[in-house]
């Protein structure tokens, strides 16, 4: 231990952190501190405190739940405490004039910023009642400013009070920059803080003890201040926290603090994480994404351990309800950790995000543990799109997701995005005119242009085609820094000129997906096996009623064996039963024509969910008649 006595510290959790779930940083740095035998640190809510000023205000937990959703690109959040942080009047007209161009909920917003001054101060008081020697502030996306901004009060009023930001907003340079910019902030720890966290609060106790700070440059990823007050980075190299070491969060002031606030009236959740990293990043980048930043390797808890903390979560707590944060669910937990949860017996709701290539097993034993919501990051049914994204998958794999989840019951999260550079109209206008076929899957949330992001692929590397960048409109509204280059250092998010389809060429699509998600909850496309023949029964939105069924067992086989997604060939070389390639190719072109198959241009999947769905729709018996 430290000759020193380890600073009283409070962590804090800024909006736009979501109100039905705890910070999950606070959590596992409050679990870290216990772990290594340190104080445990007090924690303010300040997501929780700012909805409770905003109901009391006569905006909604609806509001708060759209600026906390809403924007991240444009840094609406962020600018809502922009004038506490630097002036009441920093960014407002500019911000006013970017929401009116990208349709950003600017009255909402305004209103919740004539609320962040005084919060800012209430929240200051808060956390210094606890008369703290350290605050430290989780900084993830759109909390920055936030905490900037309740950060800066703490010094003016306590100047020995020291400052720690550490989250996803401190990752790689954007931590030094931050550090660099803000003066009152003491300390940045960047990337994971299971371990380091603990390190900083010993060596801080060591430095207090003995008048110097030369124990901080053992404490990995750290920047601090040296005498001339110039930003120093610790040369100690930083490794990826162990799966023993991910640290099982620690809840228990987050709890009690509910029932008092406004979080009482949304239906709670645990976050959990069994992985960290992403196992197809590692590999395979997705172009796009700037998840994971510096901490792309993969790491998954052993299975065991996930499902007891999981378990012990929730019967401490009483929730069902449970969100994990994987960017991916681990492969190996499909044959372990979901078994092991469902043998549990206890009725759990859980969200993963997973890979779209799951195949019907996989379904079936997320189904069976409690999944009921995945994100399986589809992105796209266009096969030349999703090989420019890298994503490993399909077209038809993707379908095959939707349809499966479906016959399973899945809710299923995705957006269609689009503005690849090299992207083809005649791609999209192929999918687009299949479209219609699914309306009974489950329809994205919408088509977005992709944005461009720090760690991506995109960013990093210039021949994806994405050379001319320059910080977002938005964090010019919340940071006052006029170099464009020191600005650029700190964001996350930037223009850059759009590619691949214009505004124009996109169109269709968007329309398309607009008739989809008008039908899509009145829509049923349901198979069933009834004796020797299949029955495929349409009630789809836009489609003429309709039973097809297949009665001759070389039609039943070809079927079952497009179920996987097929090329039309290898359906055909598969059959023993002797079927002539024309009267092949007119029964593919037969059920493509009926909006029974989907093809991606080489494979060919049905479309028709299983009798799951059927029984959830309540739909009656087909009657038995031949289709045309």
């Amino acid at each position: 231990m430290p000759r020193g006595h380890v600073p009283r510290t409070c962590l804090v959790s800024m909006p736009w952190h979501s109100l039905h779930r705890p910070s999950l940083a606070l959590g596992v740095l409050r679990a870290a501190c216990e772990r290594e035998g340190l104080p445990v640190p007090v924690s303010y809510h300040g997501s929780l405190a700012f909805a409770d000023k905003m109901l009391r205000a006569g905006l909604t937990v609806g509001d708060y739940a759209e600026l906390a959703d809403t924007g991240f690109h444009h840094s609406l959040g962020e600018w809502i405490f922009a004038g506490a942080l630097n002036g009441p009047d920093f960014g407002y007209a500019g911000m006013r004039d970017l929401a009116r161009r990208a349709g950003l909920p600017f009255r909402i917003a305004a209103a919740a910023r004539e609320l962040a001054d005084e919060f800012t101060d209430q929240a200051a008081d808060a956390i210094l009642a606890h008369e703290p020697e350290l605050v430290g502030f989780s900084a993830t996306f759109s909390q920055t400013i936030a905490s900037l901004a309740v950060a800066r009060r703490i010094k003016d009023r306590r100047p020995g009070v020291r400052i720690l930001v550490g989250g996803y907003s401190t990752d790689g340079p954007m931590g030094v920059a931050l550090h660099r910019e803000y003066r009152f902030v003491d300390y940045v720890l960047r990337g994971e803080a299971d371990v380091t966290f603990p390190k900083l609060l010993l060596a801080l106790a060591e430095c207090d003890a003995t008048g110097t700070r030369d124990g901080l440059d053992d404490v990995p990823q750290l920047c601090w201040r040296d005498d001339d007050g110039a930003t120093r980075v610790s040369p100690c190299p930083s490794r990826p926290v162990s799966p023993t070491s991910i640290t099982t969060p620690d809840y228990d002031d987050w709890f009690a603090a509910v029932p008092a606030s406004v979080a009482a009236r949304v239906e709670p959740e645990l976050v959990v994480e069994s992985s960290r990293g992403c196992w197809w990043g590692a590999k395979h980048h997705c172009v796009f994404c700037g998840l994971n930043g510096t901490a792309m390797a993969y790491r998954a808890k052993p299975a065991e351990s996930f499902v007891d903390e999981v378990l012990g979560l929730v019967r401490r707590h009483r929730i069902l309800d449970v969100t994990t944060i994987d960017n991916i669910l681990p492969n190996e937990y499909y044959r372990s950790a979901l078994p092991e949860l469902a043998d549990a017996g206890h009725d759990l709701r859980i969200h993963y995000e997973i890979k779209a290539n799951a195949q019907i097993e996989d379904v079936a034993a997320l189904r069976s543990a409690g999944v009921w919501d995945v994100q399986p990051g589809i992105e796209s049914l266009v096969d030349d799109v999703l090989h420019r994204m890298r994503k490993g998958v399909r077209g038809a794999h993707n379908v095959r997701m939707l349809r499966d989840g479906a016959s399973a019951g899945l809710n299923i999260t995705w957006n269609w995005l689009y503005g690849f550079p090299g992207e083809r109209v005649a791609d999209y206008a192929a999918v687009v005119a299949q479209l219609p076929a699914l309306v009974h899957l489950q329809p994205p949330s919408g088509a977005a242009r992709i944005a461009l992001q720090r760690f991506s692929p995109n960013f990093d590397d210039p021949r994806q085609g994405f050379t001319e960048r320059r910080p977002a409109a938005g964090s010019r509204l919340v940071h006052d820094i006029d170099d464009p280059e020191r600005l650029a250092e700190l964001v996350y998010s930037f223009d850059t000129p759009d590619q691949g389809l214009t505004a124009e060429e996109v169109k269709p699509l968007v329309d398309a997906l607009a008739a989809w998600t008008a039908g899509y909850a009145g829509s049923a496309l349901i198979v069933r096996t009834i004796g020797d023949v299949v029955v495929i029964r349409d009630r789809r939105h836009g489609w003429a009623p309709a039973d097809h069924v297949l009665e001759h067992p070389r039609e039943i086989a070809a079927w079952r064996a497009l179920e996987t997604g097929r090329a039309p060939l290898r359906v055909l070389a598969g059959q023993n039963h002797e079927w002539d390639p024309d009267d092949f190719g007119h029964w593919l072109r037969r059920l493509a024509e009926a909006g029974l198959v989907f093809t991606d241009g080489s494979l060919w999947i049905t479309l028709a969910t299983s009798p799951a769905t059927a029984r959830r729709t309540r739909l009656p018996l087909p009657v038995l008649t031949p289709s045309a």
